[in-house]
């Protein structure tokens, strides 16, 4: 005997009550983004390797570990998109966007894939809402894009907690990460065997450690924020200062960081107590370096993605019930098919929603699966022609062949 097929581990089939409750989620992104000027934007499932290389960072937890990578034939590296920053980015400058009136707003509801430990929340082929604006540096397109999100969470019923901070220009950082790495050095001791590998490569990913030691030494690091220069820190208090005139509280977390590397200026993180460990529900931030890194020119960016998955376990989303079917039609003999078929056909370009049977059943099975289904009225196509019964009523009449569709259509109206 075979042995079952099953999916693999950290993905998952969406069904039913499922499905619904994502249509509404996309519907509530789709609303909202797009009144705000927000167009959409679908890119390819791979993506060159160098993409993500270049783009999320050779240190990241993302490159180092968690990509689908393969070969593409003719010595190509291709890979499943672990996030959509880098491709949008791609495609802006492959389409030249750089041409039209700045910044270029997109938005996009999509797979990702990482290889990661599947727990509650966390899968290895996930969905994210996302945005992005790009051209611009204005301190608005930061809080435009965080009240969005926000807005988004608020739809779906996620109670969220925005967390925020700026980690500034490369510059900054730079100046910071010798004192950082400098301090890390000192307690290295009492870090993480991973902490202490990363100290060179990637110092700020020790905010993020969950060893009780490195929290430890990490309550007492410098802080990025206490390092910046004029110029950012203005930046940073004008977004505030606008998230402060929408009035959406926040907390500023001088130990906020982000797992990717192209982040610069503001960075924010929404979470939710109601998901337990993995908390976050979305998140992003400025990437002013990201495009350059790329091959383009310099060109700002602001953006973020959230989970789709995390946004409904964590939500009450109130979605929208299956349509409702108008009509069913059965029918007492094989030799009847024929006809129940086109009736069908013509319901559907008139524009109900209508279904045939199709499973083989007696009539008396045929009624109970249109009551099953929800039917408004059921067609019964026999050897003495044609009646329709009204599921609500019980009511069941004999009408002409041809104008059944005239008597729902009625009704309807």
């Amino acid at each position: 005997m075979n042995r079952r097929i099953q999916a693999p581990r950290g993905t998952y089939d969406v069904l039913g009550e499922q499905a619904l409750a994502r249509d509404a989620l996309e519907r509530h992104a789709r609303t909202i983004l797009e009144r705000a000027g927000y167009e959409r934007i679908e890119t390819p499932a791979f993506e060159a390797t160098e993409l993500f290389a270049r783009g999320v960072g050779e240190s990241t937890d993302v490159v180092q570990k968690e990509m689908y990578t393969l070969e593409g034939g003719d010595s190509e590296s291709i890979t499943l998109r672990p996030e959509g920053t880098a491709p949008v980015c791609r495609a802006y400058m492959e389409h030249g966007m750089h041409k039209r009136p700045q910044p270029v707003k997109l938005w996009y509801f999509g797979a990702y894939f990482r290889r990661e430990r599947p727990q509650k929340g966390r899968f290895r082929q996930f969905w994210q809402i996302g945005a992005e604006a790009i051209g611009s540096d204005d301190p608005a397109v930061d809080a435009e894009t965080i009240l969005l999100l926000a807005e988004i969470l608020e739809a779906a019923g996620v109670r969220a907690r925005l967390r925020i901070s700026s980690l500034g220009m490369p510059l900054n950082r730079l100046r910071y990460r010798d004192k950082l790495q400098a301090y890390l050095r000192d307690n290295a001791s009492r870090l993480s065997e991973d902490v202490v590998a990363r100290i060179e490569l990637n110092p700020l990913r020790a905010f993020d450690s969950d060893h009780p030691g490195t929290r430890a030494v990490m309550a007492h690091a410098p802080r990025l924020l206490d390092e910046l220069d004029r110029e950012d820190s203005e930046h940073f208090a004008e977004v505030l200062g606008l998230l402060d005139a929408a009035a959406l509280p926040y907390d500023v977390d001088t130990a906020l960081v982000r797992g990717l590397d192209y982040y610069t200026r503001t960075v924010f993180e929404y979470t939710s107590a109601d998901l337990g460990a993995q908390s976050g529900v979305g998140g992003g931030g400025r990437y002013d370096g990201l495009i350059e890194q790329l091959g383009g020119p310099p060109t700002p960016g602001m953006g973020w993605a959230a989970g789709v998955e995390r946004i409904l376990l964590a939500g009450s989303l109130v979605h929208a019930a299956a349509a409702p079917l108008d009509l069913f039609i059965a029918y007492e003999k094989p030799a009847q098919r024929e006809a129940a078929f086109r009736l069908t056909a013509d319901a559907r370009r008139a524009g109900h929603a209508a279904r045939l049977e199709l499973g083989g059943r007696s009539l008396k099975g045929q009624l109970r699966q249109a009551d099953r289904a929800g039917a408004r009225y059921v067609a019964i196509l026999g050897d003495e022609g044609t009646s329709l019964k009204d599921m609500e009523t019980g009511e069941q009449r004999a009408v002409e062949a041809g104008t059944v569709l005239h008597h729902i259509t009625q009704v309807r109206l």
